[in-house]
């Protein structure tokens, strides 16, 4: 099966639809639908992702054009106490949103989402990436584990959430295109 992967555009029917596509993901995922402190990114996609320039959001759409995953990229903006003087908008980028549709899990979707984010990040000139995640998401620490990321701070919060980073490995994949095309084996 073919895979394309791209970069959000400013189109406001196509952010419609990945709004749509994360929201569900959210809601199988985590058991709950839009949490206005949590998903201000996800509702202003253009200010969060398209706008800024060392930011991006990646889409990739399956051979009849359904969404089926999704990761964005950004300059760390959060003000954990725990983190105040290790992370700065400068340097360090932070994953959000990566999902992939469980149709098209554990064939290497999300490990090709994250190496075009990772490769957008290096080329941005940030030097790490940032991310959290929950113990709570099959497969999750495992995954981020396998590319590269250490555990910072396990909060043993409600949410059970992990905090982790890493050095951004310098890669040299260079484009033309802001479309990628993949073949995943199903």
């Amino acid at each position: 099966m073919d895979v394309i992967i791209k970069e959000l555009r400013n189109d406001s029917g196509e952010i419609s639809r990945i709004q749509e596509f994360i929201f569900s993901m959210i809601k199988d995922e985590f058991g709950h639908g839009y949490v206005p402190e949590w998903h201000q990114d996800i509702m202003k996609m253009d200010e969060y992702y398209i706008k800024p320039e060392r930011n991006n959001f990646f889409v990739a759409y399956s051979e009849t054009g359904e969404i089926i995953a999704t990761i964005g990229i950004r300059a760390y903006d959060k003000d954990f106490p725990e983190f105040e003087h290790s992370y700065s908008r400068e340097t360090t980028s932070s994953i959000w949103r990566l999902f992939v549709d469980r149709r098209y899990r554990r064939c290497g979707l999300a490990s090709k989402m994250f190496c075009i984010a990772e490769n957008f990040a290096n080329n941005a000139g940030y030097a790490n990436i940032y991310l959290h995640t929950h113990k709570t998401l099959d497969g999750a620490m495992e995954f981020w584990l396998k590319m590269g990321f250490i555990v910072v701070l396990d909060t043993n919060n409600e949410l059970q959430t992990i905090h982790m980073d890493k050095q951004i490995q310098k890669l040299d994949i260079n484009s033309n295109s802001n479309d990628f095309k993949y073949a995943v084996k199903l």
